[in-house]
């Protein structure tokens, strides 16, 4: 037998329609390629309402607005370092629910993420780093062979890693 999938509607009107000439249920679904609960709920439902199309927008509705649903995504991507729990207190205290917070992010592609840690910069100190790796930059190995760190500091270039 076939994976599941849906059947398009022309398919389903060549079902009905061998149904329809004489041919069993069974003949049918052997034909098709389609097990038999399928083309038999299909002709169930042709006999009651009279059409073969696939009912669509089954389910519940859902409760939030696409409007909504962006604003979610904005506070995901607009601010990388916070977690889903702080995003949730940048909302209204009707949506503060995480677990719908957690699929509306999800939806618009921001998945689960631990925020990054790092060791705020200053503007002196990013300034103070580029006048010394500009008075540094020509130097030759035999000049850098003569320095000695001996402050024993971890350095990462990615993130604070709290050690």
């Amino acid at each position: 037998m076939s994976s599941r999938h849906h059947i398009d509607d022309f398919m389903r009107g060549r079902i009905i329609g061998k149904i329809e000439e004489g041919r069993k249920i069974t003949d049918v679904a052997r034909e098709f390629d389609i097990t038999h609960s399928v083309v038999s709920r299909l002709w169930k439902s042709f006999k009651t309402t009279g059409m073969c199309s696939r009912r669509h927008g089954g389910g519940r509705v859902r409760s939030t607005a696409p409007a909504e649903i962006s604003s979610y995504q904005q506070k995901g991507t607009g601010a990388p370092q916070l977690s889903r729990w702080q995003i949730s207190f940048l909302l209204p205290q009707e949506s503060r629910s995480p677990e719908k917070l957690a699929r509306r992010l999800r939806g618009g592609g921001l998945y689960a993420r631990r925020p990054v840690v790092c060791v705020p910069l200053t503007r002196q100190h990013r300034t103070a780093r580029l006048q010394w790796c500009r008075e540094h930059h020509n130097w030759t190995e035999q000049d850098w062979a003569c320095v000695l760190f001996s402050d024993q500091s971890r350095f990462s270039l990615s993130s604070d890693c709290r050690r």
